[in-house]
């Protein structure tokens, strides 16, 4: 069963590190399976056939250096690196994918439950020069919770890499179209975009926001938003239908800003960039506030 920190208007669902989902990808530290406002979902799961759903990412799940995880140029085929907030993943050949099941030797987990909080920490094994210590606090607010990250480079190499949440979010599993709007605090420019995956162009992008004309049947995917500018990395999602917002708000500016999605879910993804020299720790969060709006 998940742990549930509630209170008269969120009620924020947590996998433990070694409960349920055990893929390499999404930080185990980091696992909101779910986040119910005034009894209405507000997140939903990465893939909704219900198959394999321990395979998948559900909610806020993070995920540490999706483009090359830590240590793995460094690792001969056959040794094994860092996936942060996971444990160890071998390696079995030269290219590093985010999708792919490695196996896994796990890191140390410890648990801390408090009446408005949880707290998970992650410490790894030394390893090729690389170890770091990772605590993560997830606090429940009034109509808000946050997650605060702590990152300590405990190894002898420097940390380069960066993290994420995924932000698996739909408001009462309403499908995308006319009833969504995402905004963000900068102008978009599909011109400046890396990759601009829009199929049946559906989407369409109004200054800086997002609008869904009619709902995706395939999925869609736009890379570097800000056009790697450094902007406030924030957004906001508004259901017109049952008037509910779902926001983020970060500690941080980002120069890279993801967004992909399908016909059930929309997931902003604002990255974080991590250097840590050794003995380094870095600090950051990320705020999540869900209100109603309107009558």
């Amino acid at each position: 069963m998940p742990h549930i920190l509630k209170n008269n208007n969120l009620e924020v669902h947590i996998d433990l590190p070694n409960k349920n989902y055990n893929f390499s990808r999404f930080d185990w530290t980091g696992k909101i399976i779910a986040v119910k406002f005034k009894n209405v979902f507000v997140s939903t799961n990465e893939n909704n056939d219900n198959e394999n759903e321990h395979l998948y990412g559900k909610a806020f799940y993070n995920e540490f250096g999706i483009d090359n995880a830590l240590g793995f140029d460094d690792t001969e085929i056959g040794g094994w690196f860092h996936k942060i907030g996971i444990g160890l993943l071998k390696k079995d050949n030269n290219d590093y994918q985010f999708i792919k099941k490695y196996q896994i030797k796990p890191a140390k987990f410890k648990t801390t439950i408090e009446h408005n909080c949880l707290i998970n920490s992650c410490v790894s094994e030394y390893i090729n020069g690389y170890s770091y210590e990772l605590t993560k606090k997830i606090e429940l607010h009034e109509t808000s919770f946050i997650i605060k990250y702590s990152l300590k480079n405990t190894g002898e190499k420097n940390i380069i890499t960066d993290e994420y949440v995924h932000n698996f979010t739909s408001i009462n599993n309403d499908l995308l179209g006319p009833n969504y709007k995402l905004e963000f605090p900068f102008e978009l420019n599909s011109k400046l975009f890396n990759e601009y995956v829009n199929p049946e162009e559906k989407l369409d992008i109004k200054k800086n926001i997002i609008v869904f004309n009619s709902t995706p049947t395939t999925p869609f995917f736009f890379s570097n938003l800000s056009g790697g500018k450094e902007v406030e990395a924030k957004w906001e999602l508004l259901n017109q239908a049952y008037n509910i917002t779902i926001n983020e708000v970060t500690s941080f500016k980002t120069t890279k800003v993801n967004l992909w999605g399908c016909g059930h879910v929309v997931s902003p993804e604002l990255f974080f960039n991590i250097f840590l020299k050794p003995g380094e720790t870095n600090n950051w969060s990320r705020t999540y506030y869900v209100n109603k709006t309107g009558n």
